[in-house]
Protein backbone atom coordinates (compact mmCIF):
# COMPACT_ATOMS: atom_id res chain seq x y z
CA UNK A 1 0.00 0.00 0.00
CA UNK A 2 3.14 2.46 0.77
CA UNK A 3 4.37 1.53 -2.41
CA UNK A 4 1.42 2.69 -3.94
CA UNK A 5 0.66 6.05 -2.65
CA UNK A 6 4.42 6.44 -3.00
CA UNK A 7 4.55 5.73 -7.31
CA UNK A 8 0.90 7.85 -7.23
CA UNK A 9 3.20 10.46 -5.24
CA UNK A 10 5.71 10.50 -7.59
CA UNK A 11 3.52 10.36 -10.39
CA UNK A 12 1.90 13.85 -9.33
CA UNK A 13 5.29 15.22 -9.10
CA UNK A 14 6.84 14.45 -12.58
CA UNK A 15 3.32 16.03 -13.55
CA UNK A 16 4.13 19.12 -11.62
CA UNK A 17 7.59 19.40 -12.70
CA UNK A 18 6.36 19.04 -16.16
CA UNK A 19 3.51 21.91 -15.76
CA UNK A 20 6.43 23.99 -14.40
CA UNK A 21 8.35 23.39 -17.39
CA UNK A 22 5.58 24.33 -19.73
CA UNK A 23 4.49 27.10 -17.71
CA UNK A 24 6.80 29.34 -15.71
CA UNK A 25 6.15 32.77 -16.44
CA UNK A 26 8.99 34.64 -18.39
CA UNK A 27 12.46 36.67 -17.02
CA UNK A 28 14.30 39.04 -18.37
CA UNK A 29 18.20 38.05 -19.73
CA UNK A 30 20.66 39.85 -19.34
CA UNK A 31 20.66 41.71 -22.90
CA UNK A 32 23.93 43.61 -22.53
CA UNK A 33 25.99 42.02 -25.04
CA UNK A 34 22.96 40.06 -27.45
CA UNK A 35 23.03 40.79 -30.95
CA UNK A 36 19.68 41.28 -32.19
CA UNK A 37 17.86 39.86 -35.19
CA UNK A 38 15.74 42.86 -36.47
CA UNK A 39 18.38 45.64 -35.38
CA UNK A 40 20.84 45.92 -38.06
CA UNK A 41 20.83 45.11 -41.99
CA UNK A 42 23.95 43.07 -40.75
CA UNK A 43 21.65 40.46 -39.03
CA UNK A 44 22.29 36.58 -39.51
CA UNK A 45 18.98 36.19 -39.12
CA UNK A 46 15.67 38.13 -40.06
CA UNK A 47 12.29 38.15 -38.82
CA UNK A 48 10.17 37.26 -41.76
CA UNK A 49 6.36 37.30 -40.37
CA UNK A 50 4.47 35.98 -37.37
CA UNK A 51 0.71 34.31 -36.90
CA UNK A 52 -1.05 35.75 -34.34
CA UNK A 53 -4.09 33.74 -32.73
CA UNK A 54 -4.28 36.09 -29.82
CA UNK A 55 -5.47 39.18 -32.30
CA UNK A 56 -7.40 36.61 -34.08
CA UNK A 57 -9.68 35.69 -30.94
CA UNK A 58 -10.27 39.00 -30.50
CA UNK A 59 -11.95 39.26 -33.87
CA UNK A 60 -14.03 36.80 -35.99
CA UNK A 61 -11.54 34.33 -36.60
CA UNK A 62 -13.81 33.55 -39.59
CA UNK A 63 -16.70 33.09 -37.13
CA UNK A 64 -14.48 31.37 -34.95
CA UNK A 65 -13.29 28.73 -37.32
CA UNK A 66 -17.11 28.40 -38.56
CA UNK A 67 -18.25 27.94 -34.80
CA UNK A 68 -15.25 25.80 -34.45
CA UNK A 69 -16.34 23.31 -37.39
CA UNK A 70 -19.83 23.31 -35.96
CA UNK A 71 -19.05 22.11 -32.62
CA UNK A 72 -20.19 25.79 -31.20
CA UNK A 73 -17.21 25.57 -29.07
CA UNK A 74 -15.49 28.75 -28.16
CA UNK A 75 -11.84 29.12 -28.66
CA UNK A 76 -9.75 29.92 -25.51
CA UNK A 77 -6.57 31.94 -25.44
CA UNK A 78 -4.24 30.06 -27.60
CA UNK A 79 -1.06 28.61 -26.19
CA UNK A 80 1.29 27.28 -29.02
CA UNK A 81 3.76 24.89 -27.62
CA UNK A 82 5.78 22.91 -30.34
CA UNK A 83 5.33 23.48 -34.32
CA UNK A 84 6.16 22.02 -37.38
CA UNK A 85 6.59 23.03 -40.98
CA UNK A 86 5.06 20.26 -43.60
CA UNK A 87 5.67 22.40 -46.49
CA UNK A 88 6.49 25.68 -47.58
CA UNK A 89 3.04 26.66 -47.38
CA UNK A 90 1.71 25.08 -44.35
CA UNK A 91 2.62 24.52 -40.62
CA UNK A 92 0.81 22.97 -37.77
CA UNK A 93 1.28 23.60 -34.14
CA UNK A 94 0.31 22.11 -30.89
CA UNK A 95 -2.04 24.70 -28.67
CA UNK A 96 -1.78 24.20 -25.27
CA UNK A 97 -4.37 26.16 -24.30
CA UNK A 98 -7.17 24.68 -26.71
CA UNK A 99 -5.58 21.37 -26.15
CA UNK A 100 -5.90 20.67 -29.97
CA UNK A 101 -3.54 20.18 -32.85
CA UNK A 102 -4.20 22.85 -35.37
CA UNK A 103 -3.32 23.94 -39.21
CA UNK A 104 -1.82 27.06 -40.69
CA UNK A 105 -1.69 27.69 -44.48
CA UNK A 106 -0.62 30.79 -46.46
CA UNK A 107 -3.47 29.96 -48.51
CA UNK A 108 -6.18 30.25 -45.71
CA UNK A 109 -4.59 32.47 -43.19
CA UNK A 110 -6.58 30.73 -40.47
CA UNK A 111 -5.75 27.62 -37.92
CA UNK A 112 -8.49 25.11 -38.32
CA UNK A 113 -9.54 22.52 -36.21
CA UNK A 114 -9.72 19.14 -38.11
CA UNK A 115 -9.78 16.26 -35.43
CA UNK A 116 -13.24 15.23 -33.77
CA UNK A 117 -11.83 14.13 -30.29
CA UNK A 118 -15.15 14.08 -28.24
CA UNK A 119 -13.87 10.98 -26.60
CA UNK A 120 -10.65 11.59 -26.46
CA UNK A 121 -9.41 14.87 -24.91
CA UNK A 122 -6.15 15.88 -24.76
CA UNK A 123 -4.72 17.34 -21.49
CA UNK A 124 -1.18 18.27 -22.00
CA UNK A 125 -0.11 18.01 -25.55
CA UNK A 126 4.00 18.44 -25.83
CA UNK A 127 6.12 17.05 -28.76
CA UNK A 128 5.28 16.96 -32.20
CA UNK A 129 6.94 15.87 -35.54
CA UNK A 130 6.84 15.05 -39.06
CA UNK A 131 6.10 11.36 -40.09
CA UNK A 132 5.84 9.35 -43.09
CA UNK A 133 4.37 11.31 -46.21
CA UNK A 134 1.21 13.35 -45.20
CA UNK A 135 1.73 11.81 -41.32
CA UNK A 136 2.71 13.76 -37.80
CA UNK A 137 3.31 12.39 -34.71
CA UNK A 138 2.49 13.82 -31.26
CA UNK A 139 2.36 12.93 -27.80
CA UNK A 140 0.39 13.70 -24.61
CA UNK A 141 2.63 13.44 -21.29
CA UNK A 142 -0.93 13.18 -19.26
CA UNK A 143 -2.67 10.64 -21.48
CA UNK A 144 0.81 9.07 -21.88
CA UNK A 145 0.33 8.33 -25.46
CA UNK A 146 2.14 9.12 -29.00
CA UNK A 147 -0.79 9.89 -31.43
CA UNK A 148 -0.75 9.43 -35.58
CA UNK A 149 -2.54 12.25 -37.65
CA UNK A 150 -2.82 11.34 -41.32
CA UNK A 151 -3.47 14.79 -42.73
CA UNK A 152 -5.04 14.05 -45.89
CA UNK A 153 -7.16 11.32 -44.61
CA UNK A 154 -7.86 13.49 -41.09
CA UNK A 155 -8.04 10.80 -39.41
CA UNK A 156 -6.11 10.43 -35.19
CA UNK A 157 -4.95 6.85 -33.75
CA UNK A 158 -3.32 5.78 -31.43
CA UNK A 159 0.88 4.86 -32.87
CA UNK A 160 0.17 1.88 -30.72
CA UNK A 161 -1.93 1.39 -28.11
CA UNK A 162 0.14 -1.16 -26.09
CA UNK A 163 3.16 0.84 -25.99
CA UNK A 164 3.71 2.06 -21.78
CA UNK A 165 5.26 5.05 -21.72
CA UNK A 166 5.30 6.96 -18.40
CA UNK A 167 5.37 10.94 -19.33
CA UNK A 168 6.36 10.93 -23.25
CA UNK A 169 7.31 14.64 -24.10
CA UNK A 170 9.28 15.48 -27.02
CA UNK A 171 9.61 13.38 -29.88
CA UNK A 172 11.44 13.28 -33.16
CA UNK A 173 11.58 10.96 -36.55
CA UNK A 174 14.98 9.69 -38.39
CA UNK A 175 14.72 8.82 -41.84
CA UNK A 176 18.04 7.64 -41.35
CA UNK A 177 17.15 4.40 -39.25
CA UNK A 178 13.20 4.66 -39.27
CA UNK A 179 13.08 5.16 -35.55
CA UNK A 180 11.31 7.05 -33.77
CA UNK A 181 13.10 8.86 -30.63
CA UNK A 182 10.65 9.83 -28.01
CA UNK A 183 11.68 11.55 -24.44
CA UNK A 184 9.78 9.67 -21.66
CA UNK A 185 10.49 12.39 -19.30
CA UNK A 186 8.67 10.56 -16.39
CA UNK A 187 11.46 7.88 -16.51
CA UNK A 188 14.12 10.32 -17.55
CA UNK A 189 15.35 8.48 -20.77
CA UNK A 190 15.16 7.80 -24.27
CA UNK A 191 13.02 5.48 -25.44
CA UNK A 192 13.74 3.98 -29.54
CA UNK A 193 10.80 3.09 -31.38
CA UNK A 194 10.41 1.17 -34.85
CA UNK A 195 7.70 2.79 -37.02
CA UNK A 196 5.31 0.46 -35.75
CA UNK A 197 6.00 2.15 -32.11
CA UNK A 198 7.17 -1.06 -30.83
CA UNK A 199 10.12 -0.24 -28.32
CA UNK A 200 13.71 -1.15 -29.78
CA UNK A 201 15.82 -0.06 -26.97
CA UNK A 202 16.14 2.42 -24.31
CA UNK A 203 19.02 5.61 -23.71
CA UNK A 204 19.53 6.72 -20.03
CA UNK A 205 18.79 7.15 -16.88
CA UNK A 206 18.69 10.22 -14.39
CA UNK A 207 21.99 11.33 -13.29
CA UNK A 208 24.35 14.02 -14.20
CA UNK A 209 26.92 11.97 -16.56
CA UNK A 210 27.06 12.06 -20.15
CA UNK A 211 23.87 10.35 -21.18
CA UNK A 212 21.81 10.44 -18.30
CA UNK A 213 19.19 13.08 -17.63
CA UNK A 214 17.17 15.01 -15.68
CA UNK A 215 13.43 15.98 -17.12
CA UNK A 216 14.55 16.01 -21.25
CA UNK A 217 11.99 17.36 -22.76
CA UNK A 218 12.70 18.53 -26.65
CA UNK A 219 14.58 16.24 -28.91
CA UNK A 220 15.57 17.17 -32.38
CA UNK A 221 17.05 14.80 -35.08
CA UNK A 222 18.72 16.13 -38.15
CA UNK A 223 19.58 14.47 -41.58
CA UNK A 224 22.47 12.61 -40.36
CA UNK A 225 20.84 10.85 -37.75
CA UNK A 226 21.88 12.73 -34.87
CA UNK A 227 19.75 13.49 -32.01
CA UNK A 228 19.94 16.96 -30.18
CA UNK A 229 18.11 16.91 -26.61
CA UNK A 230 17.43 19.69 -24.06
CA UNK A 231 18.22 17.93 -20.90
CA UNK A 232 16.20 20.78 -18.77
CA UNK A 233 16.70 19.85 -15.48
CA UNK A 234 20.79 19.59 -16.29
CA UNK A 235 20.78 22.71 -17.87
CA UNK A 236 22.10 21.50 -21.05
CA UNK A 237 22.12 19.87 -24.28
CA UNK A 238 23.60 16.26 -25.15
CA UNK A 239 24.15 14.84 -28.69
CA UNK A 240 24.05 11.48 -30.08
CA UNK A 241 25.03 9.82 -33.03
CA UNK A 242 21.86 7.65 -34.59
CA UNK A 243 23.00 4.41 -32.67
CA UNK A 244 22.78 6.44 -29.65
CA UNK A 245 26.30 7.08 -28.51
CA UNK A 246 27.18 10.34 -26.93
CA UNK A 247 28.77 12.74 -29.30
CA UNK A 248 28.88 16.44 -27.41
CA UNK A 249 27.48 17.86 -23.95
CA UNK A 250 27.28 21.67 -23.31
CA UNK A 251 25.64 23.93 -21.01
CA UNK A 252 24.99 24.92 -17.46
CA UNK A 253 23.23 27.08 -15.54
CA UNK A 254 23.12 30.77 -15.88
CA UNK A 255 21.56 34.36 -16.14
CA UNK A 256 23.71 35.53 -19.10
CA UNK A 257 24.12 35.03 -22.97
CA UNK A 258 25.96 31.16 -23.60
CA UNK A 259 24.45 29.74 -20.36
CA UNK A 260 21.12 27.93 -19.95
CA UNK A 261 17.38 28.88 -17.32
CA UNK A 262 14.59 26.93 -19.04
CA UNK A 263 15.62 25.41 -22.15
CA UNK A 264 13.09 24.28 -24.63
CA UNK A 265 12.76 23.92 -28.15
CA UNK A 266 15.66 22.63 -30.29
CA UNK A 267 16.66 22.34 -33.52
CA UNK A 268 19.72 22.09 -35.93
CA UNK A 269 20.13 24.49 -39.15
CA UNK A 270 21.32 23.23 -42.83
CA UNK A 271 25.36 24.67 -41.56
CA UNK A 272 24.84 22.02 -38.33
CA UNK A 273 24.51 24.91 -35.70
CA UNK A 274 22.03 24.04 -32.81
CA UNK A 275 19.47 26.69 -32.14
CA UNK A 276 18.05 26.53 -28.31
CA UNK A 277 14.79 28.35 -27.28
CA UNK A 278 15.11 29.56 -23.15
CA UNK A 279 11.69 30.30 -21.83
CA UNK A 280 13.45 32.22 -19.26
CA UNK A 281 15.58 34.22 -21.40
CA UNK A 282 12.87 35.15 -23.96
CA UNK A 283 15.71 34.36 -26.45
CA UNK A 284 17.03 31.62 -28.93
CA UNK A 285 20.59 31.05 -28.73
CA UNK A 286 22.53 29.66 -31.19
CA UNK A 287 25.62 26.83 -30.69
CA UNK A 288 28.34 24.87 -32.87
CA UNK A 289 28.43 21.08 -32.10
CA UNK A 290 31.06 21.92 -29.39
CA UNK A 291 29.17 24.08 -27.72
CA UNK A 292 30.64 27.32 -28.33
CA UNK A 293 28.37 30.16 -28.25
CA UNK A 294 27.32 31.95 -32.35
CA UNK A 295 24.84 33.94 -31.24
CA UNK A 296 21.32 34.96 -30.33
CA UNK A 297 18.48 36.74 -31.60
CA UNK A 298 15.22 37.87 -29.43
CA UNK A 299 14.44 39.17 -26.20
CA UNK A 300 10.99 40.00 -23.64
CA UNK A 301 8.31 42.04 -25.46
CA UNK A 302 5.45 41.73 -27.68
CA UNK A 303 7.32 43.18 -30.92
CA UNK A 304 8.62 41.79 -33.93
CA UNK A 305 11.57 39.54 -32.94
CA UNK A 306 10.36 39.81 -29.11
CA UNK A 307 9.34 36.67 -27.11
CA UNK A 308 7.33 35.73 -24.18
CA UNK A 309 7.63 32.44 -22.98
CA UNK A 310 8.93 30.31 -26.27
CA UNK A 311 8.69 27.07 -26.52
CA UNK A 312 8.96 24.97 -29.82
CA UNK A 313 11.27 25.94 -32.21
CA UNK A 314 11.34 24.20 -35.56
CA UNK A 315 13.99 24.69 -38.87
CA UNK A 316 12.91 23.89 -42.27
CA UNK A 317 15.42 22.71 -45.42
CA UNK A 318 15.16 26.58 -46.57
CA UNK A 319 16.32 27.67 -42.74
CA UNK A 320 13.24 29.45 -42.35
CA UNK A 321 12.78 29.33 -38.32
CA UNK A 322 9.10 28.53 -36.67
CA UNK A 323 9.32 30.02 -33.02
CA UNK A 324 6.19 29.26 -30.96
CA UNK A 325 5.86 32.24 -29.11
CA UNK A 326 3.64 30.95 -26.22
CA UNK A 327 2.30 33.38 -23.92
CA UNK A 328 2.22 36.27 -27.10
CA UNK A 329 -0.50 33.13 -28.90
CA UNK A 330 1.41 32.94 -32.03
CA UNK A 331 3.87 31.70 -34.15
CA UNK A 332 6.93 33.87 -35.17
CA UNK A 333 9.37 33.19 -38.46
CA UNK A 334 12.44 34.13 -39.20
CA UNK A 335 15.09 33.54 -41.95
CA UNK A 336 18.44 32.69 -41.50
CA UNK A 337 20.35 34.84 -44.62
CA UNK A 338 24.23 33.47 -43.93
CA UNK A 339 26.23 31.51 -42.41
CA UNK A 340 26.74 32.06 -38.46
CA UNK A 341 30.40 31.86 -37.93
CA UNK A 342 32.38 32.43 -34.02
Amino acid sequence: MIAHYRNIYYSLFISLVIIFLYNTPGQAQDTSHIQTATSTEQSEIQWVSQWSFAENQNKALKYKIKDFIVGKKTLKQSRPVSVIATDPNSFWFLDQGNNEIFQVSDRLTIAHHFIDKKELPFSSLVGICNFHKNEILFTDSYLNKIFLVDTEKKELTDLNDTLKLNKPTGIAYSKISNEIWVLETGEHRIVILNDKGEIIKKIGMRGLEKGEFNFPTHIWIDKKGNAYVADAMNFRVQVFDKDGAVLSVFGSNGNSTGYFSSIKGIATDSNGNIYVADALFNAVQIFDLNGNFLYTFGSQGQGQGQFWMPSGIYIDDADKIYVADSYNSRIQVFQLIKEIKK
